[in-house]
């Protein structure tokens, strides 16, 4: 029996249909509730993984293509390079190799010179220093020129001097090397050069900051006082004095030199 409603105007009209009264929420088709059914979710989610994995199969599919598309194309430079790439890495480790076993038989012909020169055997010494300072690796080759030049110094100084000159003007030899020839050639010279030449070789050794600055100046002192300028050999002696770096064996010879001196004149 359908209920009827009476209006203010007397007229009988029948209840509103559901779809004005039922709640918004509950609205939504599928469940009474207004809430989707699992099995639908369920369907849903399934389906949303299925056309993620066809997807990422289809990625797959698509990189080894390219992949293979690219090894048909460059494969033969790829292996060309790993070739060149290990070929190298063998050759530099053959390389060391070899600057071992040639620096060990430089070592053993230094230690054999060397002997030599202990046992008065200069000219011989000189043979094999001359012959390291030809065939030897960069190291021992500086040491053996240096080193033949002293041991050709006791017979020949004029013969030393050129070589010593010779590393001392060598650009590729370490700084401090170069200073040191230059020292040994000065030092070969001081009783025979006047002091013009030996403050020449010296002079720019002999700054604030060099290395050989201490031994320059002792050099220095004494081939003025071999040319009877007592003021320059007071100057460089005073250097060395005032030096606080100054070794103390060069300092006692100075000071010796500056008692043999004539006193300063006073102005």
């Amino acid at each position: 029996m359908v209920a009827l409603t009476i209006c203010h105007s007397g007229f009988a009209l029948p209840p509103p249909h559901g779809y004005f009264t039922r709640h918004p929420s509950r609205a939504r088709r599928g469940h009474p509730s207004g809430e989707r059914h699992p099995s639908t979710i369920h369907q849903r989610v399934s389906g949303d993984r299925v056309l993620a994995d066809i997807f990422h199969e289809v990625d797959e599919e698509v990189r080894r293509e390219r992949l293979k598309k690219l090894w048909d194309r460059y494969g033969n430079h790829f292996v060309a390079l790993a070739f060149l790439v290990i070929a190298g890495i063998g050759g530099w480790r053959g390389y060391e190799y070899w600057q071992d076993q040639q620096a060990a038989k430089a070592g053993a012909a230094f230690e054999d010179a060397v002997a030599l020169v202990e046992a008065g055997k200069h000219r011989e010494a000189a043979d094999i220093f001359a012959r390291i300072a030809t065939d030897a690796p960069g190291g021992y080759r500086v040491l053996s020129r240096m080193r033949e030049a002293t041991e050709t110094g006791m017979q020949d100084a004029k013969a030393a001097v050129a070589a010593f000159d010779a590393v001392a003007a060598d650009t590729s030899v370490r700084p401090v090397l170069r200073d040191m020839a230059a020292l040994r050639a000065a030092f070969l010279l001081l009783d025979t050069a006047p002091y013009s030449e030996i403050q020449t070789r010296l002079e720019p050794r002999a700054a604030a900051g060099q290395a050989v600055r201490h031994s320059a100046r002792e050099l220095l002192a004494l081939s003025a006082w071999r040319a009877n300028d007592s003021g320059a050999s007071r100057r460089w002696a005073e250097m060395i004095v005032n030096d606080g770096e100054t070794p103390a064996s060069i300092r006692a010879r100075i000071e010796i030199l500056l008692a043999v001196l004539p006193p300063q004149a006073k102005g």
